[in-house]
């Protein structure tokens, strides 16, 4: 049955390959058939969420954009220009952290974002495919099948561990978020679904126990900044799934490892403010003018 492919990884690694097809094309036949819609109105709905990104990149790349708070605002459109200088990451790379921090600080500004998976991880599935795929020439055909394949390994995390800060950690946000991202450009990129599962499986191994601490609650520091990180882990994790690099550990066991490293992370470094940076004497002055401009 359909639905019994998205039980985890390897089974929709056994599926793809089976029928020859990519991650992209078995998630567009599961949504036809939970959706009872048309193809041509699935992909429509799932080109919507590509607009959306699309305007959210260039938003942050060319308006400054504040946050009510006045943590965030105008450092993507800085990192953007130093971009077209000779940065160490390389001009693609910058280029896309620049992009994925300009989608969370239009968030932080109230602006309209595509939650990938969540708001605070949502720049890192944008800024890669608009950049990548404006570097590369990529079609919209193509990056609304890089959108499928991205939901197929989100839907994996959200099954069998977690996509939420609370639960996990930000290895649950950002880390799936590039995870995502980097399955997405290996398949647009023609690689197989299994090395798709690789890149997702070794951009999690990178950030596995990262732990969620916003300060004053606000997803905007550290939030902003692990998104550009997370786009730079993506790019790399499909470069190396490409050149033919493996993850010794398969996708499922990362995926199982995460959910457990979320759950052994101490509560209050998942989100809930009280721990890591969102506890240093600058981050409890910064709560405490908020809370005075609040009240």
């Amino acid at each position: 049955m359909l639905m019994d492919v998205f039980e985890n990884g390897e089974s929709i690694r056994r599926y793809c390959l089976e029928n020859r097809i990519t991650i992209a094309e078995a998630m567009q036949r599961r949504e036809e058939y939970l959706s009872e819609q048309s193809r041509d109105e699935i992909r429509a709905e799932m080109y919507k969420n590509l607009v959306v990104m699309r305007d959210s990149v260039r938003k942050g790349l060319s308006e400054r954009v504040e946050s009510v708070s006045g943590l965030s605002g105008g450092e993507a459109m800085r990192l953007f220009r130093y971009a077209k200088l000779t940065p160490f990451s390389g001009t693609n790379a910058c280029r896309a952290a620049a992009a994925a921090m300009a989608v969370v600080e239009v968030n932080a500004s109230m602006g309209c974002i595509v939650a990938a998976p969540t708001a605070g991880a949502s720049g890192i599935l944008a800024g890669v495919l608009i950049e990548c795929g404006h570097e590369r020439g990529w079609t919209d055909e193509q990056l609304v099948d890089a959108l499928f394949t991205a939901g197929a390994v989100g839907l994996l995390f959200a099954k069998n561990a977690t996509i939420s800060g609370a639960g996990g950690g930000c290895q649950a946000e950002t880390g799936v978020a590039a995870a995502m991202a980097a399955a997405a450009l290996v398949e647009t990129s023609g690689g197989a679904a299994v090395q798709a599962l690789d890149a997702a499986a070794m951009a999690i191994k990178n950030v596995l126990g990262l732990i969620c601490d916003p300060v004053a609650g606000l997803v905007e520091c550290p939030c902003i900044k692990r998104n550009a990180l997370g786009a730079v882990n993506a790019m790399i994790c499909a470069d190396l799934a490409l050149a033919g690099v493996t993850s010794l550990i398969p996708f499922d066991e990362v995926v199982a490892t995460m959910l457990q490293v979320g759950q052994d992370i101490r509560p209050e470094y998942r989100e809930t403010a009280r721990g890591g940076l969102a506890a240093t004497p600058t981050a409890r002055k910064v709560t405490e003018r908020l809370h005075r401009m609040q009240g």
